[in-house]
C-alpha cells in the first residue's frame, strides 16, 4: 500500500468526516460456516430417533469422542453440553472437594473460575504475562499453598501456555493440572495440541469457537481412563451407562444432567473435518495482517513463540503510549481513543473483558453460593486488591481485541483491509495523542462496575426499593 500523507484530505481520519478505510459493504463473514454437509450431518442425526447419550445404540456422541481423541492425541474424550460444565466436570473426575484451592488466571471468562465454585473449591487468582497473557509458572508457584489440589491453565485467544514448566511444577507439589483450551482447538505446543497435555482438559463448542457447534457444547480430553470414566458418570447423574442395552438408573456418583445433544455432535463432526484445512487459511490470513502492523511501532502485537502455534481464535494488541509520544500514565486514554479511530474506520476493535475475574462481584464480595465456599472453616481471606494483578489491569487499560471477523478462512481480503486502517490511524498518531491527552478518561473496570450496577437495578429494582 502506498501511503498518503496525513494532510490529503482523502486521508482524513474517518472519525473526523473521512471515509472509512473498510467498505461498509465489505462485512464480516457468518461464523460458523453451515455448508450443505453440516445441514446432511444433522439430518441424519434427527432422523435416527436417537438423540442423547441416554438413547441406546445413539452413535453421533461416541463418534465425536473417538474422533477428538485421535485429533487431540489423546486416549479418551468425553463430550458434555458446553465448556463451562466440562471444566466442572473434570474437576469433580479430579475429585476436587469444598475447600479445595483452585489456581486460576486473574484474565480469563469468567466459566474458568466459576467452575471450582459449582464445587465449593476456592478460586485462587494469579497474574498473567505482559505478552502472552496467559498464567506464569513463577504466579502459579507463588500462590500454591497446601489446599492447593488443581491448577487450571487457560491457553488465552489460542497460545498454549509453557506448559512444560507448569506441569513439572505442579508434578513436584502432586497438584493436578487442567488445561482450558476452549479458545485453542488445534493449536500446538513443542508437538503436542492444546488440550493432551494435562491430567485432564476441556474444550468449548459454543458457536463462536473455532471449532463450533450449532449452540452449545464441550468436550474433555484424558489419557487416564479411570478419569475419563469418572467424568462420563459425572456427566450423567452419576450412573454407568451401557453402550448398548437397558440402563439400570443407578447413581454411583453425585452427577449433573450435563448431557451433550446427538445433533449438536453431528453438526461439530461435520466440522471438525474442515478444521485442518480452515486453521490453516487463517493462520495465513492473520500472520499477513500481523505483518502489515509490525512495522507499526504503536501497536504491540500478539507474540508467538517459536515452539508453539497460535489458534488465533481472539487477536489482541496493545497500544504503546511512548510511541505516540505520550506519558505511560495515558495508556488508558490513547487506547480509548485509537480504538474509537479504528471502530470508526470500519475495524471492530473492542475490549475483551472489562475487567480482571477477582474484581467481578461475585469473587470480590463472595457472594458465590450464600457465602461459601469461603465461609467454609480454615479457607484463608484473600480479599481482592488491584496491586496483586498489575499486569492484567494494564492488559486490560491499555489492549483491545479482534473477535469473530477474522475467523471464516475466506476472511483474508477484509483483514488487509483492516491493516490499511491500521496505517491510516498510525499516520495520524500525532492528532489522536493529542485527543487522548486532552479527554476525560474512565478506567474499563469502572465502566463495567457502572454497567453491572445499571443491568441489576434495571432487573431488581434500585437499593432504596425504586426501579
Amino acid at each position: 500500500m502506498t501511503a498518503q500523507r496525513p494532510t490529503d484530505p482523502a486521508n482524513r481520519l474517518a472519525m473526523l468526516g473521512g471515509a472509512r478505510a473498510v467498505p461498509k459493504d465489505l462485512r464480516i463473514a457468518a461464523w460458523p460456516r453451515v455448508m450443505e454437509q453440516d445441514e446432511e450431518a444433522v439430518r441424519l442425526a434427527l432422523a435416527s430417533g436417537r438423540y442423547t447419550t441416554a438413547s441406546s445404540g445413539e452413535r453421533e456422541i461416541p463418534g465425536l469422542e473417538e474422533e477428538w481423541a485421535r485429533y487431540t492425541g489423546t486416549r479418551h474424550a468425553v463430550a458434555v453440553s458446553n465448556g463451562t460444565a466440562a471444566i466442572t466436570v473434570a474437576l469433580g473426575a479430579l475429585g476436587i472437594e469444598p475447600g479445595d484451592e483452585v489456581i486460576v488466571p486473574a484474565l480469563s471468562f469468567i466459566a474458568t473460575a466459576a467452575a471450582p465454585l459449582h464445587l465449593l473449591a476456592v478460586p485462587v487468582f494469579v497474574d498473567i504475562d505482559p505478552r502472552t497473557y496467559n498464567m506464569t509458572p513463577e504466579a502459579i508457584e507463588a500462590a500454591i499453598t497446601p489446599r492447593t489440589r488443581a491448577i487450571v491453565v487457560v491457553h488465552l485467544h489460542g497460545l498454549p501456555a509453557e506448559m512444560d514448566e507448569i506441569t513439572a511444577l505442579a508434578d513436584r507439589h502432586g497438584i493436578a493440572v487442567v488445561e482450558d483450551a476452549a479458545q485453542a482447538h488445534g493449536a500446538e505446543y513443542r508437538g503436542r495440541r492444546a488440550g493432551s497435555i494435562g491430567a485432564i482438559n476441556t474444550f468449548s463448542l459454543n458457536v463462536s469457537k473455532n471449532l463450533a457447534t450449532c449452540g452449545e457444547g464441550g468436550l474433555i480430553t484424558t489419557d487416564d481412563e479411570r478419569l475419563a470414566t469418572r467424568a462420563t458418570m459425572l456427566r450423567q447423574f452419576g450412573e454407568l451407562i451401557p453402550e448398548r442395552g437397558e440402563r439400570s438408573y443407578v447413581a454411583h456418583l453425585l452427577g449433573w444432567n450435563n448431557k451433550p445433544s446427538a445433533l449438536q455432535a453431528a453438526f461439530t463432526r461435520s466440522q471438525l473435518t474442515r478444521l485442518p484445512e480452515e486453521s490453516k487459511r487463517r493462520d495465513e490470513n492473520v500472520r499477513r495482517l500481523l505483518d502489515r502492523v509490525a512495522p507499526l511501532p504503536g501497536f504491540l502485537q500478539p507474540l508467538v513463540p517459536d515452539d508453539r502455534t497460535h489458534a488465533w481464535h481472539i487477536l489482541r494488541f496493545r497500544v504503546d503510549p511512548a510511541a505516540f509520544g505520550l506519558d505511560d500514565h495515558l495508556a488508558g486514554p490513547l487506547r480509548a481513543t485509537v480504538q474509537r479511530a479504528l471502530r470508526a474506520e470500519g475495524v471492530p476493535a473492542a475490549p475483551y473483558q472489562l475487567m480482571p475475574l477477582p474484581a467481578q462481584r461475585v469473587f470480590r464480595e463472595r457472594i458465590g453460593l450464600g457465602g461459601y465456599p469461603w465461609a467454609l472453616p480454615g479457607v484463608p481471606e484473600r480479599p481482592y486488591r488491584e496491586e496483586d494483578f498489575p499486569v492484567t489491569h494494564r492488559v486490560i487499560d491499555d489492549s483491545f481485541a479482534l473477535q469473530k471477523a477474522h475467523l471464516h478462512p475466506d476472511a483474508g481480503p477484509l483483514l488487509q483491509r483492516y491493516a490499511d486502517a491500521f496505517e491510516k490511524v498510525w499516520e495520524h498518531r500525532d492528532k489522536l495523542a493529542g485527543i487522548a491527552a486532552s479527554l476525560p478518561y474512565t478506567h474499563p473496570w469502572d465502566q463495567a462496575a457502572k454497567i453491572a450496577e445499571a443491568e441489576w437495578d434495571a432487573a431488581f429494582g434500585a437499593p432504596d426499593g425504586t426501579s
